[in-house]
C-alpha cells in the first residue's frame, strides 16, 4: 500500500511539472507573436527652429568665379635712351603723380651730341644763306643779259639743296634735344610704386625697365569661366567678391569678356571691375558669385532638401505626421545670405518641412510644435529621438 502511494505521487509531480513547462512554452510565443510599440506612436516634440516654411522667394541664380586682383592701370617707366642711370629718387610703395620727376640718367655724352647738331644746323644755315645770295645776284645778272638762264637754274638747284640740308640740320638738333629730354624720368601714370627694378650706378639699355607703377584706384578680378557657363553671363551683371584677408564683401560688375579661350583649358577669362579701397593691394585673391539673372519662384531652403534616397525628398510635416515626399528642384540663389532652391514639384508655398539638422524620420511618424515656452525641451526631445532613428 505504501509502495503504490508513492508511485501515485511521483506520478502526480513529474504531470505537475510537465503542465508547468508548457504553460511557459505557451506564455513564451504568446509574448513572442503580440506586436511590439511601434516608434511612429511617438509624438516629437519640433521647436520653432526645426521647422522651415516654403515661400514664393525672388532667387537669383549664381555663377561662382574666383582669380587674382590686378590694376586697371598700371605703367613700366622705361629707360627712353641708354646710359647710366645717375638717381632714382623713389622706392617701393612710393605714391607718385603724372610728370613727377623721378630719376636721372647721364646726359654728359648726350649734351655734347646736342652742341654737335647745333653746329651743324648752324654751318647749313650760313650754307644756305650764300646759297640764296647766289640765286638772287644771277637772277638780277639774267634779267639785265649778263649771264645765261643756265646758270640761274644752277643757282637755285643749289639754294634748294642748301635749304635742304638746313632742314636735316634742324631735325637732328631735335631729336638730340628730345634725347636729351628723355635722360631725365618722369612718370608715365598717378600711382604707387609696385617694383624698383634698378639701381644708382647700373648702366642700362633702351627700353630698360626701371619701375613698375600701379594704379589702384580701379581693380580687375580676371576670373575663368567654363565655356558651358559663358553663355549665361553678359557685361554689366553685377557680383559680389570675397577677398582674403578683408571682412565683408566687395560689389563689383562684369566689364569685359575675352572672345577667346585660354589654350589647354578652354576656359573663357572674364574681367570683373572693382572700384579701389584703402585696403585693396594688386595681386589679392578673391572668390565671389556673379548674379546671372532674377526669378520669383516657389523655393525652400537648400538645407531642407534630403539626398539619402534613390531622388531628392523632403519631410513634409501634414495632419501632424511627417510624409516623405519627392521633389523636383530647378534654380539656386542666395535669400538673405542663405542658400535656397527653387522646387517645382512637390511642396507648395506655405507647407511646413523639416529642417536638415534634424536627421531622417519614418514616413507616418507623429509629430507636434510646440509652443516658445516648450522649445528648448521639444528641440532636445526631437533631436534625440532623430538621432536614435
Amino acid at each position: 500500500m505504501r509502495q503504490r502511494w508513492i508511485t501515485w505521487a511521483i506520478a502526480l509531480a513529474v504531470s505537475a511539472a510537465l503542465a508547468a513547462a508548457a504553460l511557459r512554452s505557451v506564455q513564451k510565443r504568446q509574448a513572442a507573436q503580440a506586436p511590439e510599440p511601434t516608434r511612429g506612436d511617438i509624438t516629437l516634440e519640433l521647436a520653432p527652429t526645426d521647422v522651415l516654411t516654403v515661400r514664393v522667394v525672388e532667387l537669383a541664380p549664381t555663377l561662382e568665379v574666383s582669380g587674382g586682383l590686378k590694376a586697371t592701370r598700371s605703367a613700366y617707366l622705361k629707360a627712353k635712351v641708354a646710359g647710366e642711370l645717375q638717381s632714382l629718387s623713389v622706392r617701393e610703395g612710393d605714391r607718385v603723380s603724372r610728370g613727377q620727376v623721378l630719376g636721372q640718367l647721364d646726359a654728359t655724352e648726350l649734351d655734347w651730341r646736342l652742341r654737335q647738331s647745333e653746329q651743324t644746323a648752324a654751318s647749313a644755315k650760313a650754307q644756305w644763306t650764300i646759297a640764296m645770295r647766289a640765286m638772287e645776284n644771277n637772277r638780277a645778272l639774267v634779267a639785265q643779259g649778263f649771264i645765261s638762264p643756265t646758270g640761274l637754274e644752277t643757282s637755285i638747284s643749289n639754294e634748294a639743296a642748301a635749304q635742304a640740308n638746313l632742314e636735316a640740320a634742324l631735325a637732328a638738333v631735335e631729336l638730340a634735344r628730345k634725347a636729351r629730354s628723355d635722360s631725365t624720368l618722369v612718370s608715365p601714370i598717378a600711382g604707387l610704386v609696385s617694383q624698383r627694378l634698378a639701381q644708382p650706378g647700373e648702366r642700362v639699355a633702351v627700353d630698360a625697365k626701371l619701375l613698375e607703377i600701379v594704379d589702384l584706384s580701379q581693380l580687375e578680378l580676371e576670373a575663368a569661366v567654363a565655356a558651358e557657363d559663358i553663355a549665361s553671363l553678359q557685361v554689366g551683371k553685377p557680383a559680389l567678391l570675397s577677398v582674403e584677408g578683408i571682412s565683408g564683401r566687395i560689389a563689383a560688375k562684369v566689364a569685359r569678356i575675352n572672345p577667346s579661350t585660354q589654350p589647354g583649358s578652354r576656359s573663357i577669362m572674364a574681367y570683373l571691375v572693382v572700384q579701389g579701397q584703402p585696403e585693396l593691394r594688386q595681386g589679392m585673391f578673391a572668390t565671389g558669385r556673379i548674379e546671372l539673372a532674377r526669378k520669383s519662384t516657389t523655393a525652400l531652403p537648400l538645407s531642407a532638401v534630403r539626398t539619402d534616397g534613390a531622388r531628392p525628398h523632403v519631410l513634409l510635416v501634414q495632419g501632424g505626421n511627417v510624409r516623405v515626399r519627392d521633389v523636383e528642384l530647378g534654380l539656386r540663389g542666395e535669400v538673405a545670405g542663405q542658400a535656397w532652391v527653387e522646387v517645382s514639384a512637390g511642396v507648395a508655398p506655405a507647407d511646413t518641412v523639416l529642417a536638415g539638422h534634424l536627421g531622417a524620420l519614418r514616413d507616418g511618424t507623429p509629430v507636434r510644435l510646440a509652443s516658445p515656452t516648450e522649445a528648448p525641451v521639444a528641440a532636445g526631445v526631437a533631436s534625440g529621438a532623430a538621432a536614435s532613428r
